[in-house]
């Protein structure tokens, strides 16, 4: 067996490390893109980083996996004896034997699904993203294996046989990227572009700072007997005593635009705060709370206070 030197042996393990993790970060793009395709009505919440992490590892890994493989077919083609490096025959068996397993695991847990009656759409298209990611790499590296055994698929003066395998390398590597292109794509269908992502994560600290304004509205009030007639109160005075020392909390503005945040007595029980969103997740598009959906534009929610039982 041919001995790998230093490079032969950090190509192989970049080309398994970006497979290995591209491989799993294509199917977990794929799994969120159905689960917003289809949602689930116990678990309608998801997140915009489930989405974002997989193609941010897509654009990165698999531009590095089709260079390493490119340089390493390029090294096969100058040096055939390398085809037989332990390094390279250990990586395409371990990718065989793992892209094996998870087919046939894939379906027994498909089979076993159907028999029990509980098989869904998205159950059913989620399992066929698996076996087409694993199927298209387990071709992949099969035919390698074989063309290591004849001589060489990647040899540049290869057989006829030789060349039509070749071919089906090249196809299997262009239905790799389609797929991945595919998915890449319908991840920013969801999410939006950088901007979009932007202006939910100015609209996701908009609401952290209502519910903690709402939350000092509600301490203040709990303790003055009434509520707070404007924000400043709350850091005038403590609990509205005039002659308190100041509380001294500050109330948040707009992460935005600078803006204070609004805020207004409708009873003796009931206020309102308000802000202005840049996007809509009145239909928890989002993901958020429900008691904080809002649309875009200028919105309030209007909350209650129980006073507490005179002694």
């Amino acid at each position: 067996m041919v001995k790998a030197s230093p490079k032969d042996f950090f190509l192989h393990l970049g080309a398994t490390i970006a497979l290995y993790a591209g491989a799993i970060a294509l199917i977990n793009l794929a799994f969120t893109i159905l689960n917003k395709l289809f949602p689930d009505a116990l678990n309608p919440y998801w997140n915009a980083g489930s989405v974002i992490w997989p193609i941010s590892m897509l654009i990165v890994l698999v531009p590095v996996l089709y260079a390493i493989e490119w340089a390493i077919g390029r090294d096969i083609q100058r040096m055939p004896e390398k085809r037989e490096v332990g390094v390279r025959r250990w990586r395409i068996y371990l990718t065989l034997f793992l892209t094996g397993a998870t087919i046939a695991g894939d379906l027994v847990y498909l089979i076993n699904t159907y028999l029990n009656g509980e098989i869904t759409a998205r159950f059913v298209l989620k399992v066929l993203v698996i076996l087409v990611v694993c199927a298209v790499i387990f071709s992949y590296y099969i035919l390698s294996k074989n063309g290591s055994a004849r001589n060489g698929i990647l040899a540049e003066n290869g057989s006829a046989r030789n060349g039509g395998a070749r071919k089906w390398l090249v196809a299997l590597a262009w239905t790799g990227a389609v797929l991945i292109l595919a998915a890449i794509v319908g991840g920013f269908l969801i999410v939006g572009s950088p901007g979009q992502q932007r202006a939910e994560r100015f609209d996701a600290q908009r609401i952290a700072d209502l519910q903690n304004l709402q939350n000092e509205i509600m301490a203040y009030a709990q303790r003055a007997g009434s509520l707070p007639p404007n924000l400043q109160a709350l850091a005038a005075g403590q609990y509205g005593q005039p002659n308190a020392q100041p509380y001294g909390y500050k109330a948040p503005v707009d992460p935005e635009t600078a803006a204070p945040y609004g805020y207004s007595v409708t009873s003796s029980t009931t206020f309102e705060v308000c802000a202005d969103f840049s996007t809509d997740d009145s239909g928890g598009d989002l993901g958020g709370n429900l008691d904080w959906r809002h649309p875009a534009g200028h919105h309030c929610f209007e909350r209650a206070f129980i006073a507490p039982p005179v002694k």
